[in-house]
């Protein structure tokens, strides 16, 4: 049927002007009838994907209402990877510098404890003029700061000493992560004991059933060591140290004590367990060296990272770059294997101590090659390669690892981890 035969009748046979509006409304009503009808086939629901097709358009149903804890979007599934005593941060699925709290890393020496708040305690004795102990509400009280910093296990990476050992950026760098820590600094808490003049030394001691403890020098901790009960604007996560971590600002991850209950101050190291047979660094030449608390420069590419895969045309290399020294001055970026290097973006804000996210534009041709990163910091410290790491630091340690990470594209564009 010709939709206009409607009105050509009412106007060549005399019909009248109500039988023209009469149909006219027949015709649209057909013609939006036949639109609808394609509409509907092209999003007929054998052509979505299942769940979508099963379910009613969010416009045409109420949403559900508050919750009193948010909750992620169906879908959503990125996840830590865990072991028995560690889970690993997913930096290739991760935007931003802040580690949402639940990703952020674990590493723990006999498993979470379970810590009532109201009964916890934090004791300081030792070289000081009147020993306390502080209860929550004590330290609460005192003036807070809140400063964003990362944390790094002093292992993150420590696999790749041997050779290229994770296959994803999770795998070989997922020991650290960034948050917003809020807390009292140590020296105002220390102030209230009043320290002895030949306090040199304190011993940090957390409550978990390993009572993990490490002796840090009282100068430097003194500078901007805090007292955290909070992380991310909400109270600590049993597995980050609720309710009290003390936090180093760009120290290796151990000596930032989490269930934290007591501080002794003395005139040397205490020479604990995690000082003595863990935590020290092999040489080459078979000595140990102890203390080597600060996490030097460092950088990773995220994305594209091992288990990825791209395709020809343009990509954004995209990573982390972080220094317990300070602030992060340049990021470099090579796309042949560190025959050359391009100067990449740094994304505000770059703050000292804390992870810097850096992005480089980039196209590939599709040939393989090998792409790196190259962190140097305020201090002019430059990261170095993994034969440079390697000549002056040997392959018997485990600890602080800090070379060029390289990813490997092949002709396919899958990206894969590897040593250069």
């Amino acid at each position: 049927m010709n939709p206009f035969d409607g009105e050509m009748h009412a106007s060549s046979e005399e019909g009248t002007e109500q039988e023209a509006r009469v149909d006219r409304r027949t015709w649209l009503t057909e013609v939006v009838s036949l639109v609808g009808v394609t509409a509907a086939g092209l999003i007929t629901p054998a052509l979505l994907p299942a769940e979508e097709g099963a379910s009613p358009a969010p416009t045409h149903v109420p949403g559900r209402g508050p919750s009193p804890y948010g909750l992620r979007t169906e879908g959503e599934t990125v996840q830590r990877l865990t072991t028995a005593t560690h889970s690993l941060t997913p930096h290739q699925s991760l935007h931003g510098i802040i580690t949402p709290s639940a990703l952020h890393f674990e590493r723990h020496h006999n498993g979470v404890p379970s810590i009532n708040p109201d009964r916890h305690r934090l004791m300081i004795h030792g070289l000081v003029d009147r020993p306390l102990t502080f209860a929550m509400n004590d330290l609460v009280r005192f003036p807070s700061v809140t400063r964003t910093l990362f944390i790094e296990c002093s292992g993150n990476s420590g696999h790749e000493w041997k050779g290229p050992s994770g296959k994803t950026v999770q795998d070989t760098h997922g020991l650290m992560s960034t948050s917003e820590w809020t807390g009292v600094p140590l020296a105002t808490v220390l102030a209230e004991s009043g320290v002895k003049p030949d306090a040199s030394w304190v011993l940090a001691e957390g409550s978990d059933a390993a009572a993990m403890t490490r002796s840090l020098p009282l100068t430097e901790v003194l500078k901007d060591a805090l007292l955290c009960y909070a992380q991310n604007g909400e109270a600590l996560r049993p597995e980050q140290g609720y309710p009290l971590r003390l936090v180093i600002p760009g120290w290796e991850g151990n000596t930032c004590i989490k269930w934290i209950r007591r501080l002794k101050l003395g005139t040397a190291p205490f020479m604990t367990r995690e000082e003595t047979s863990r935590y020290t660094d092999l040489m080459p030449d078979g000595k140990s060296r102890q203390f080597t608390f600060v996490m030097e420069a460092k950088s990773v590419i995220t994305s594209p990272s091992g288990g990825q895969r791209i395709e020809p045309g343009f990509v954004e290399i995209r990573g982390l770059a972080w220094s317990g020294l300070g602030s992060v001055r340049a990021v470099d970026v090579s796309a042949d294997g560190g025959r050359t290097w391009h100067p990449t973006q740094l994304q505000a804000p770059v703050l000292p101590r804390c992870h810097t996210r850096f992005r480089f534009g980039w196209r590939w041709n599709g040939d393989e090659t090998i792409i790196q990163s190259r962190c140097t910091d305020e201090t002019g410290y430059v990261q170095p390669t993994r034969t440079a790491l390697v000549a002056s630091r040997g392959t018997n340690s485990f600890y602080h690892y800090n070379a060029i990470h390289s990813w490997k594209i092949d002709q396919q564009g899958n990206v894969t981890n590897v040593s250069v």
